[in-house]
C-alpha cells in the first residue's frame, strides 16, 4: 500500500512538472508582446513629424503679417485719446524734414523751423493748444518717418510724404493733401536732355525707401530707357552727389528739386526737366486708431483752405467774426461745431491769426516773392481751377 502511495505521489509530481513544461513555449509570448518595441519606430515618425520645424517659417510670415496689427496697438494713445494727450503734455510733437527749404528746414539765423510744412505744425498747435510756439519739431529721415507714426512717437507727420494705399493701411491715416505735386527730374543744363529717352545710359541719383525710387524704375522701364540708379538713404548725400557731378540727373518731387536747387553753389547751372513721372499728393498723416485726433488734423487743414475761399486773412479775421455770412459765422464762432472736435469756439480765429489762410501760408514760403517762386498750379482753390476744396463746416 505504501508502495502504491509512493507511485501515485511520484506520478502526481511528474504531472505537475509536465504541466509546467509548456511554460518555456509560453516564452514566445513576450516576443509577440514585443510589438511594443515595434512601436518604437514611432520616434522615427516623430522626427518626420518634425515638419513642425518646417512650419517654423510661419513665424517669419507671422511677424510681417502681424506687424501692422502690432504697430496699431502700440500707436494707440492712453485713455482719452491723442487730443487729450497733447493737451496734457502741453506741446505737439510734429515729425518734419529738416533739410527742405521752403517746406521745413532749420533757419540758422533764428534757430527756428521755417517753411510751409512747419507752419501747418504751428497751425495744429494753435488749434489744440492756442499757441503756435507749443511745437516740438522732430526731424525724421525717409526711413524713420513710417516707424515714428506706427509707434506713436510723433503726434503727426508733416514731412513731404506721399499719400499711398500701403502707407494709409500700415503707417497711419492721411489727412487732406496740402500740396499737390508730381515727380520730376533735374539735370545740369549742359546735359541738354528734354525727354526721358534722352537720359539713356544716364546715372540718376535717387533716395531709397521712397515712392520716387519705385516710380523711376517704372517710368524708365515703360519708356524703354536703360539707366544706372545711384541710391542714397538720406537727402543731403543725394543732392551732394548730384551737385558734385557723380550723377547725370537727380529725381524727386518737383517741389523738392526746386527747394534743393536754390541752395546749390551755382543754381543757374541746373534745370528741372518738363516731365512728370507720377502723382505725388503730399500732406499730414496721423497714427492709426484715433478718429477724434484725425478729425482735428483734417479740419485744421480745411479751416485755412476755407478761410482763403471766404476771404478771411490774418489781418481781417477779427473783423470777420461779426460777419453776417453764415459760412463765415459758423467757421469762426460756432460753439457746437468746435465742441464736436474737442476744441475751443474761437480755434479757427486763432489759427488764421497765427499762420494766415492757405494762400498766405503758401505765398510766405513758396510763392512769387520767395527764392522758390513756385506757381500754385493745382494748389489753387477749386474756384480758381485748382484742387483745393474744403467740405462744409456745419
Amino acid at each position: 500500500m505504501k508502495k502504491l502511495l509512493l507511485v501515485v505521489t511520484v506520478l502526481f509530481v511528474l504531472g505537475i512538472v509536465v504541466g509546467c513544461a509548456p511554460a518555456p513555449t509560453a516564452t514566445p509570448v513576450p516576443p509577440t508582446a514585443a510589438p511594443k518595441p515595434t512601436e518604437a519606430p514611432k520616434p522615427t515618425v516623430a522626427p518626420t513629424a518634425a515638419p513642425k520645424p518646417t512650419e517654423a517659417p510661419k513665424p517669419t510670415v507671422a511677424p510681417t503679417a502681424a506687424a501692422p496689427t502690432a504697430t496699431v496697438a502700440v500707436a494707440k494713445p492712453p485713455a482719452g485719446g491723442r487730443l487729450a494727450l497733447v493737451k496734457s503734455r502741453g506741446k505737439l510733437v510734429c515729425g518734419v524734414n529738416d533739410a527742405l527749404p521752403g517746406f521745413s528746414a532749420l533757419d540758422k539765423a533764428t534757430g527756428q523751423f521755417a517753411g510751409f510744412d512747419a507752419d501747418f505744425c504751428r497751425a495744429l498747435a494753435v488749434a489744440v493748444l492756442g499757441d503756435a510756439t507749443k511745437v516740438e519739431f522732430r526731424p525724421l529721415n525717409t526711413a524713420q518717418r513710417g516707424p515714428a507714426l506706427q509707434t506713436g512717437e510723433i503726434d503727426v507727420l508733416i514731412r513731404n510724404t506721399t499719400w499711398t494705399s500701403s502707407r494709409d493701411a500700415t503707417w497711419g491715416l492721411f489727412a487732406p493733401t496740402t500740396f499737390f505735386d508730381g515727380q520730376g527730374m533735374m539735370i545740369a543744363k549742359k546735359v541738354g536732355a528734354k525727354t526721358l529717352k534722352d537720359l539713356k545710359g544716364a546715372t540718376i541719383c535717387v533716395q531709397s525707401g521712397t515712392t520716387t525710387e519705385l516710380n523711376l524704375t517704372d517710368q524708365m522701364r515703360a519708356a524703354g530707357v536703360d539707366f544706372k540708379p545711384v541710391v542714397f538713404a538720406d537727402i543731403d548725400p543725394t543732392y551732394n552727389a548730384f551737385e558734385q557731378g557723380r550723377c547725370d540727373a537727380v529725381t524727386s518731387d518737383k517741389s523738392q528739386l526746386a527747394s534743393r536747387r536754390i541752395v546749390f553753389a551755382k543754381p543757374d547751372d541746373y534745370e528741372i526737366m518738363d516731365v512728370t513721372l507720377s502723382k505725388e499728393p503730399l500732406g499730414p498723416a496721423v497714427p492709426l486708431g484715433d478718429d477724434q485726433w484725425f478729425n482735428v488734423v483734417k479740419w485744421t487743414i480745411y479751416s485755412v483752405i476755407q478761410a482763403e475761399e471766404s476771404g478771411i486773412t490774418s489781418k481781417n479775421v477779427d473783423q470777420m467774426v461779426t460777419s453776417a455770412d453764415p459760412v463765415i459765422k459758423r467757421l469762426l464762432s460756432d460753439k457746437d461745431l468746435a465742441a464736436g472736435l474737442g476744441l475751443n469756439p474761437d480755434w479757427v480765429v486763432k489759427v488764421v491769426k497765427a499762420v494766415g489762410n492757405y494762400g498766405e501760408m503758401y505765398d510766405r514760403s513758396l510763392g512769387p516773392n520767395t527764392p522758390l517762386k513756385l506757381p500754385r498750379g493745382l494748389n489753387k482753390l477749386w474756384t480758381q481751377g485748382g484742387l483745393l476744396y474744403a467740405p462744409p463746416y456745419r
